[in-house]
C-alpha cells in the first residue's frame, strides 16, 4: 500500500510556473494589508511568486500582483514590496 502525500502546488503569478507551494513564496492580502507571507499560514487572499528576482521584477511591473489579490496596494506596500526584492538581490 502506498503512502504518498499529495504535495500541494500553485502556480506563480509573473511567469505561470507551476511548482510545489513550499517552493514559492507567498504574498497575501490581508485585514492588515499586503505582506509577503514566508511561512504560507497567514489568513487572507494569496498569490504566489518565484524566489527568483525576475518573477518579483516582472510582477511589480505589470502590476500582476494588485490584479491575483484584487486589490490595490498603496504606496507602503510596495515600499514593502520593493524591500524584499532588494533582499533578493542581496541574496543572490
Amino acid at each position: 500500500m502506498s503512502t504518498s502525500k499529495n504535495v500541494p502546488e500553485r502556480t506563480c503569478i509573473a511567469c505561470r510556473k507551476v511548482a510545489p507551494k513550499r517552493d514559492l513564496i507567498r504574498i497575501v492580502a490581508s485585514p492588515e494589508g499586503v505582506m509577503v507571507d514566508e511561512a504560507g499560514r497567514k489568513k487572507g487572499r494569496g498569490a504566489y511568486i518565484c524566489p527568483s528576482i525576475e518573477c518579483w521584477e516582472e510582477a511589480a511591473r505589470k502590476d500582476r500582483l494588485a490584479h491575483a489579490l484584487r486589490t490595490r496596494l498603496d504606496q507602503v506596500e510596495k515600499e514593502n514590496i520593493c524591500q524584499y526584492i532588494d533582499k533578493l538581490k542581496g541574496s543572490v
